[in-house]
């Protein structure tokens, strides 16, 4: 039950609470005055989504706070228990907006989240506005009353989940059959490929080395004479530089004992004597081994001509990048052929789960199809009670293919007029009809889904006289197991409620205008619905006629 709603800086209104009870309680006053301000306030609390500029302006924050006394309700307390938020009897659920467009949500003084409020929410209110009418002539909406009257949120949950399972397993499946497909196309041409490769046996840098080892070969005669010229330099001819360097040394011998700076360079000239022998060998040695290898060199050339014909054909550009290759396509050849395995996998997975969606979309029609009787005939009778007794409704149901929703395809089918022929809502029903076959709707949910608050704004459009006194019968008597709040312009109804507030503007003496809400005793009562009947000036038969409305 909601106990109390406190509203602070939103729209027109300054600061605003209001204490509700049990039974039927009705909102009234002029158009404009703030009535729907109030379910505006109300449905931000129970998780729609916030508009800084509902914030009223001047003020840099605003509050709304609802609290809904749970004491008999089992699943908002359960869904408190599971999210740590239970503190009693009473849960309380605040929203506070900033001018600057932050938000903030508290379950029980604890920060909290939209999602939460919103999923919470739903054990503690069902809130209908104006034109919620048009979903009632939505399918998936249709479809939705259903399973609430079936209770089949357990199983529906279940199949959702199942579902999505299902169509993810599908979506892997095409993707790697799709894949394997393409694998199994290209892999005779990838296994001719890798022989190549691999029947080459291509080494580390092999190319690159070729090449260098080549460019000594390709120049082995001008190489040899090269070197022996050095050498001839060095030690051979009459004036080698070895003979020279010992000349040079000679002289110096018999003083390098004697003058300290002569023995340091006598030996400065020792080092580069032998230094110089070490490079005269060096090159005899380098000499001896260049020779002129014609096979070899055919060879490197052959080598060296495949491997930059396998380049060119891969449009590539070093060894590693042809060995990069070879591991490639050696990983798809591997891929390929486990590709079977993994698909063989995936199809024994999607038959198991495609059997338990099945199972559990069979469950869902049973539950649907066994209730689709109970509705049609309920509704009925409240459409006799709501002034409507040559209308009915009927319920089409077909079995399709499974959707997220299940195998069932439900469409509300309606006859005004008792013709016989009956055709979708949205084709046959007026604005008034279709207020009063939701408030039948809604009775018969309230009781199914065990809704312990609904609210209601102007579910009396297009009605009035006798419908509107039946109307509010229906109200009234549902008010019995349930909390009803309504927003209404009928008198009729208004005079069924057990608690009656009246919502006004004050005058702001050209300042700012802001709204305001009492709560009425009997005599006012009589005032506020005289004024609804006729207008302001009562007379004393339209007062005698409020008086009957009480009654």
């Amino acid at each position: 039950m909601l106990k109390q709603l406190y509203i602070r800086n939103f729209a027109i209104i300054d600061e605003l609470r209001l204490e509700f009870n049990s039974g039927l309680t009705v909102i009234t006053g002029e158009t404009g005055a703030g009535k729907s301000i109030l379910l505006g306030a109300l449905s931000l609390i129970l998780g729609e989504r916030a508009d800084s500029k509902s914030i009223q302006e001047g003020s840099s924050k605003c509050i709304i706070e609802g609290s809904f006394d749970i004491t008999q309700n089992e699943e908002a307390i359960h869904w408190l228990q599971i999210n740590d938020l239970y503190e009693g009897s009473e849960v309380t659920i605040r929203r506070e907006l900033q001018s600057n467009g932050k938000s903030r949500i508290f379950v029980n003084d604890t920060p909290s989240t939209l999602t939460n409020i919103q999923e919470l929410s739903r054990y503690l209110i069902d809130l209908h506005r104006q034109f919620d009418t048009i979903e009632l002539q939505d399918n998936a909406y249709q479809l939705s009353i259903v399973d609430e009257t079936a209770r089949n949120h357990a199983i529906r949950l279940k199949y959702v989940q199942t579902y999505q399972s299902w169509k993810q397993i599908q979506t892997t499946l095409h993707t790697v059959t799709d894949q394997n497909r393409i694998a199994r196309q290209e892999l005779d041409y990838h296994q001719f490929v890798l022989s190549e490769l691999l029947n080459f046996q291509l080494q580390e840098n092999e190319l690159e080395n070729i090449e260098s080892e080549l460019e000594i070969l390709q120049q082995t005669d001008s190489l040899k004479i090269a070197l022996q010229s050095v050498s001839q330099h060095l030690q051979t001819d009459e004036q080698s530089a070895i003979d020279r360097l010992r000349n040079a040394l000679h002289p110096l011998l018999s003083y390098r004992d004697k003058i300290e700076s002569i023995r340091e360079l006598s030996e400065r000239l020792e080092s580069s004597l032998i230094e110089i022998k070490d490079i005269a060998t060096e090159i005899e040695q380098v000499y001896e081994r260049t020779t002129h290898d014609p096979e070899k060199l055919m060879r490197l050339n052959d080598r060296l001509n495949e491997g930059n014909r396998l380049l060119k054909k891969h449009g590539l550009h070093h060894t590693q990048d042809l060995l990069n290759l070879q591991n490639e396509l050696q990983e798809k050849i591997n891929n390929a052929e486990q590709a079977d395995d993994q698909e063989k996998e995936l199809k024994l997975k999607l038959d198991q789960i495609t059997e338990e969606l099945t199972i559990l979309a069979n469950q869902l029609t049973a539950s649907r199809v066994d209730q689709l009787s109970h509705i049609e005939q309920n509704v009925n009778q409240l459409l006799v009670q709501v002034g409507m007794p040559n209308a009915m409704m009927n319920i089409q149901h077909q079995q399709g293919p499974l959707t997220s929703n299940g195998q069932d395809q439900i469409q509300f089918l309606f006859d005004a007029n008792r013709s016989g022929k009956f055709q979708p809502i949205s084709k046959v029903a007026s604005g008034g009809e279709l207020s009063r076959l939701m408030l039948c709707i809604k009775s018969l949910l309230a009781s199914s889904a065990h809704l312990p608050v609904l609210v209601f704004d102007e579910i009396d459009a297009g009605i009035s006289g006798e419908t509107a006194m039946q109307v509010g019968m229906l109200l009234k008597k549902l008010a019995k197991s349930h909390q009803i709040i309504t927003i209404t312009h009928l008198p009729q109804i208004a005079g069924k409620a057990d608690h009656h507030y009246y919502i006004y503007k004050t005058d702001g003496n050209q300042g700012p205008i802001h709204t305001k809400v009492k709560l009425l005793g009997e005599n006012d009562r009589i005032e506020a619905l005289a004024e609804m009947l006729s207008g302001k000036n009562s007379s004393e038969s339209t007062l005698k006629t409020a008086k009957e409305l009480l009654k």
